[in-house]
C-alpha cells in the first residue's frame, strides 16, 4: 500500500520518466547564445574603443600599416581609431609616410594633424568615402618614376595606377602643399591649399588653392577655390572654380561638385582660349595643326575614366567649330575620340592642315608663295611632328560644310582620321568640288624612318566650266568634263619633301565634250581660225573634244608627260616635258597639229616654264621665230604672197584612238584611230635621252616641216 500510495502521488510518474530535448530548439538556443556572445564582444570592443578612442592601437597601426604599404608609417603624437558610432573616426598627429627609394623627396606625406570621418559600409566594398577631412600643415608628394611604371601614391606592390582621390564630402585644409611630378610629360606642379571662412552663409568653408608649375618647359600658374556646403544645408553641393594660364593659353573651369573631390559625373563649364590651339593640346602631350587665335566652350564631365567635352562650340581664326571630344587612357595610352562639325572653314585656317603657317598666311593675305633658294616656292614645308603623334592615338570624324575662298568651290568635306601607334590614316577624305566629287585615302606611316606617305586621290567627272570659272573660264558653251586620279607614294616628313621623293602617276581624263573656240584656238595659236571666227562673230562657238588625257609618270619627284594628248574635231594637241616637285620648276611644250587645212597657222610649241608659284608662258618659240624668218625670206625672194606659205598647215594630224586615252594609259599604249602606235607623244621622260637622240615628239615635228623650210 505505501508503494501504491507513493506512485499515486501527483508528479511521481513524471519524475521517473526520461526527458527528451528538441534538437532544433537546442541549435537555435546555441546560435542565439553565440550571437549574443559575439554582439556582446562587439559592443564591448566598441565600448572599449569608444572610451579609449583606440589610442592603444597606435603601435599596432604603425606596424601593420608599414608592412602593408611596404614603407615606414609613423605617428608622432596623438592617435585615435574607433567607431563613431558606425563610421570610422581616424585622427593622427604628426603622421609621416616615407616615399619609395627611387623618389626625389624622402616623404610621401608629412602632416601636423589629420582628422577624418570615414564611411564604414562603402569601405567594406572597396570604396573610399569620407564625410569629413581636416588636414593641417600637410606636405604631399605625388611622383611618377622616370619609366612611368611606379608612382608614390600606390602603397604596397609597385604599380602604375592613376591617381584616384577618395570621395570627400566636406574638408578643412590649412597650410598644405601638394607637389606633383611626371618626368614622361615633363610636368611639375607646386600647389598651396588653405581654407578660410566662406562669405556665403550657405557654405561653411572656402578652400582656396594657388600654385605654379611647368609643362614641357612651359611655365603655368593656376588658382581657384572650392566652397564646401554648410552642415545645415540639406543636399548641399561644393561650388568649384579654377583659373589657369600658361604659354598663351587661358583656361577657366567652374561648376558644382557633390563632394570636395567628387568630380565623377559633375557637369562643369569649360572655357579655353589662346593664340594657338596646339599650345593647349601640347599640355597633355597631343599635337594638332596650328591655328590662329581661338576660343572654345563646352561642358566637361569625367565619367567612367573618360574626360568628356560635350556641347563643344567656338571659333578658331575666322572659322567655327562644334561637336564633342573624349579623352581617355585605354591600356594606359592616351586616346582622343572626336566628332566635330564646321559650317564655314576659312581658307587661311585650312592652310595648316597641309603644312602652311596660319600667321604668315594672315599677314600676306593668303599668299603662300615665298622666295627660297633664289626662286619662289609654294609647296608647304612644315614637318610632321612625328615624336608627338607617337604619344597618343586618335579617332576623329570631322565635317565641313564649305570652305570660304575665291578660286576653288570646295564644300561638304568629310574626314575620318585614325591614328594608331604612329600610323595615321585619313580614309576616307572626301569633298565636293562644285559639281564634282573627290574621294581620297591617305596613309602616313611614322613608324618608318623616314616617314612614308601613300596617297590615292580620285576626282569624279566634273564640268570644266564650273570647275575653272574662278580662273576666268566661262561656263557658257563649255560642256566638257574632267575626271582624274593621283597615286603617289614616297618618304618625307613634309608635303614638299614627300612630293620631292615621290613615285607614282597623275592622270586627268577629258571625255567627249565641248570647249569655247576662243580658249581652244588661243591655246593652239591657230591665228587663222581665231581671226576668221572673230570676223564671223563666232568666237563663242564651241569646239568639240573627242577625248583627252593629261598624264604624268612621277619618278623621284619628277613628273614627266606620259602622255599629254587631246583629240578635238579639228586638232590633236600634244605635249612633252614635265615638272619637278623637288625644285617646283615647270618645263612643258604644248603643240597643236591641225586635222584640216589652215592658211594662217602659228602652229609651234607653246612653252610653259617658270615655277609653280610663278609660271611663264612663251608663245614666241624658236619654231615660231623660224617661221617668221622664213616668211620674210619668201616674201623678199619670191613675192609677198609667198610669205603666207610659211604659216600654212596642211592638216595631217593623226586622230587618236579614244580607248587608251579614256583609260588613262601610258604613252606607249596610245594608238592612232587606225590602230597604229603613236610616235608623237611623251614616253614618260623629259628632255633628250642620254644618247642625245630626239624624242618621238621632236621627230614628229621634224616630219611636219613644210616645203623643207622648218
Amino acid at each position: 500500500m505505501p508503494v501504491m500510495n507513493e506512485m499515486a502521488r501527483p508528479g511521481a510518474f513524471d519524475e521517473a520518466r526520461p526527458i527528451h530535448r528538441d534538437p532544433a530548439s537546442t541549435a537555435v538556443a546555441s546560435l542565439v547564445a553565440l550571437l549574443a556572445t559575439i554582439v556582446g564582444l562587439i559592443l564591448l570592443a566598441w565600448t572599449v574603443l569608444y572610451v579609449t578612442k583606440g589610442r592603444f592601437l597606435k603601435h599596432t597601426f604603425e606596424k601593420y600599416a608599414s608592412r602593408s604599404a611596404e614603407r615606414e608609417v609613423r605617428v608622432a603624437g596623438d592617435f585615435q581609431l574607433y567607431l563613431n558610432p558606425i563610421d570610422i573616426k581616424f585622427l593622427a598627429e604628426g603622421l609621416t609616410i616615407t616615399n619609395p627609394k627611387w623618389a626625389k623627396e624622402p616623404y610621401f606625406l608629412k602632416s601636423k594633424l589629420i582628422d577624418s570621418d570615414i564611411k564604414t559600409i562603402p569601405l567594406i566594398f572597396g570604396r573610399q568615402r569620407a564625410d569629413w577631412l581636416m588636414l593641417l600643415n600637410g606636405d604631399v608628394d605625388l611622383e611618377w618614376s622616370a619609366d612611368g611604371r611606379q608612382n608614390s601614391w600606390t602603397m604596397g606592390k609597385p604599380s602604375a595606377k592613376p591617381l584616384e582621390l577618395p570621395d570627400i564630402r566636406r574638408a578643412l585644409i590649412q597650410g598644405t602643399r601638394i607637389r606633383y611630378s611626371d618626368p614622361r610629360m615633363r610636368l611639375t606642379a607646386d600647389v598651396g591649399i588653405d581654407t578660410v571662412r566662406a562669405q556665403d552663409t550657405r557654405f561653411a568653408q572656402d578652400i582656396r588653392f594657388a600654385g605654379t608649375g611647368s609643362l614641357r618647359d612651359r611655365p603655368f600658374r593656376l588658382s581657384g577655390s572650392l566652397l564646401s556646403p554648410n552642415e545645415t544645408v540639406t543636399g548641399g553641393r561644393n561650388r568649384f572654380r579654377m583659373h589657369a594660364e600658361g604659354y598663351r593659353t587661358v583656361l577657366d573651369v567652374s561648376g558644382t561638385l557633390a563632394g570636395a573631390t567628387r568630380i565623377e559625373g559633375a557637369p562643369l563649364d569649360f572655357r579655353l582660349r589662346g593664340a594657338n590651339l596646339d599650345d593647349a593640346f601640347d599640355f597633355i602631350g597631343v599635337t594638332v595643326p596650328d591655328t590662329r587665335a581661338y576660343s572654345l566652350r563646352s561642358v566637361l564631365t569625367k565619367q567612367d575614366g573618360e574626360w568628356r567635352f560635350t556641347r563643344l562650340r567656338g571659333r578658331f581664326g575666322d572659322s567655327d567649330l562644334a561637336g564633342r571630344l573624349t579623352v581617355s587612357t585605354p591600356a594606359n595610352r592616351l586616346k582622343l575620340d572626336a566628332n566635330l562639325a564646321t559650317d564655314t572653314l576659312d581658307l587661311i585656317d585650312a592652310g595648316p592642315f597641309i603644312g602652311y603657317d596660319p600667321k604668315r598666311l594672315e599677314a600676306t593675305g593668303g599668299q603662300v608663295a615665298r622666295m627660297d633658294g633664289g626662286h619662289p616656292r609654294i609647296l608647304p614645308d612644315a614637318p610632321l611632328k612625328a615624336d608627338a603623334i607617337r604619344r597618343f592615338d586618335a579617332d576623329v570624324h570631322w565635317t565641313v560644310r564649305r570652305i570660304r575662298g575665291d578660286k576653288w568651290p570646295i564644300s561638304n568635306i568629310a574626314l575620318t582620321l585614325a591614328l594608331n601607334h604612329s600610323l595615321l590614316k585619313l580614309s576616307p577624305l572626301t569633298f565636293d568640288l562644285d559639281r564634282g566629287h573627290v574621294s581620297s585615302d591617305i596613309s602616313i606611316d611614322a613608324r618608318r624612318q623616314p616617314i612614308f606617305t601613300d596617297l590615292d586621290l580620285r576626282l569624279s567627272p566634273t564640268p570644266m566650266g564650273r570647275l575653272l570659272k574662278g580662273f576666268g573660264v566661262e561656263e557658257s558653251g563649255t560642256t566638257g568634263t574632267l575626271k582624274a586620279r593621283v597615286k603617289l607614294a614616297g618618304p618625307g616628313d613634309s608635303v614638299r619633301k614627300w612630293l620631292g621623293n615621290s613615285n607614282g602617276r597623275i592622270a586627268i581624263i577629258m571625255p567627249q565634250g565641248s570647249l569655247w573656240a576662243r580658249n581652244a584656238q588661243l591655246s593652239e595659236l591657230d591665228i587663222g581660225t581665231f581671226v576668221w571666227k572673230m570676223w564671223k562673230h563666232e568666237l563663242k562657238q564651241p569646239v568639240e573634244i573627242n577625248c583627252g588625257l593629261i598624264a604624268f609618270t612621277v619618278r623621284n619627284g619628277v613628273a614627266a608627260a606620259d602622255p599629254i594628248l587631246i583629240d578635238t574635231t579639228k586638232n590633236v594637241i600634244l605635249g612633252r616635258g614635265g615638272v619637278s616637285f623637288q625644285t617646283e620648276a615647270i618645263d612643258l611644250r604644248i603643240r597643236a597639229d591641225g586635222k584640216k587645212f589652215s592658211l594662217f597657222s602659228g602652229q609651234s610649241p607653246v612653252g610653259i616654264g617658270g615655277y609653280f608659284a610663278k609660271p611663264t608662258l612663251d608663245v614666241i618659240s624658236p619654231q615660231l621665230l623660224a617661221r617668221g624668218g622664213a616668211a620674210v625670206g619668201l616674201g623678199a625672194v619670191v613675192s609677198p604672197l609667198a610669205a603666207v606659205l610659211a604659216f600654212v598647215d596642211i592638216g595631217d594630224a593623226k586622230a587618236a584612238a579614244c580607248g587608251p586615252v579614256l583609260s588613262g594609259a601610258t604613252a606607249s599604249a596610245q594608238r592612232t584611230k587606225g590602230g597604229h602606235p603613236r610616235d608623237d607623244v611623251g614616253n614618260g621622260t623629259t628632255g633628250k635621252s642620254k644618247s642625245g637622240q630626239r624624242s618621238p615628239e621632236e621627230r614628229h615635228a621634224q616630219r611636219k616641216k613644210f616645203l623643207g623650210i622648218f
